[in-house]
């Protein structure tokens, strides 16, 4: 898939300059001229990353990254400035901003960071896709499915799941379910962890699919293929 990059630059010659740098590397490139524009562009494009200038007429890019994260939009950002004091980097990396880049820069280099972010991106996300068998779960969107089938869990089934899969073909006594899943307070009964066992069971199974969650009586749980 083609990442999509969002540039914020009022120099128009150099932002020129970048787009086709960018666009020649097979990157989808967006452009504007302001702090504002750039604002909207990146609530309503939602881009894959930011290349956002420091200084500019109007709302700032140190501004725009502020309010971005303010709003809960975490697309890695890089700003580009013409500042190159650490006491400067520190600001800028303060108000949210993932990288630094100072002004004149190489484009081999602007291109190395920018991979680098994407690369981070997407390792994180993958980090939250976990499977075991024919079992996926997506942590981000919190979809489960058992091969093509969506199974609709409740938040502590699914909470259930997803320590299970971290632990797949391990045995996990209750203790460790109950301090990891419901945490070291509760104070209820822990028979309740047979009943989660037994409604993920049965949901995980509903179609006849083959037994995954298995019982080791007097120990614990264990995800496994026999």
């Amino acid at each position: 898939m083609v990442s999509h990059i969002l540039l914020v630059e009022d120099e128009q010659k150099l932002a020129r300059f970048v787009e086709l740098e960018l666009t020649s590397e097979g990157y989808s490139v967006s452009v504007a001229g302001d702090g504002m524009a750039g604002l909207i562009a990146a609530r309503e494009s939602k881009p894959d990353l930011i290349l956002l200038d420091w200084e500019m007429p109007g709302i700032s890019g140190l501004e725009v990254c502020r309010r971005l994260r303010s709003t809960g939009i975490q697309v890695p950002v890089i700003l580009l400035t013409g500042r190159s004091a650490v006491a400067d980097r520190v600001v800028g990396l303060d108000a949210g901003a993932d990288d630094y880049l100072a002004k004149p820069f190489s484009i081999e280099e602007l291109l190395a960071r920018i991979r680098a972010r994407l690369r981070s991106v997407k390792d994180e996300k993958e980090t939250y896709k976990l499977s075991f068998e024919d079992i996926f779960i997506d942590r981000l969107t919190h979809e489960v499915h058992r091969g093509k089938r969506a199974i609709e869990l409740t938040p502590k089934e699914f909470d259930l799941l997803v320590y299970l899969l971290n632990h797949s073909r391990q045995v996990v006594s209750k203790n460790a379910i109950l301090e990891r899943v419901w945490g070291y307070d509760f104070m209820g009964d822990s028979n309740i962890i047979e009943v989660y066992v037994r409604s993920l069971r049965l949901k995980l199974e509903k179609e006849g699919e083959k037994r995954l969650l298995h019982t080791i009586r007097g120990v614990g749980y264990i995800l496994k293929t026999d």
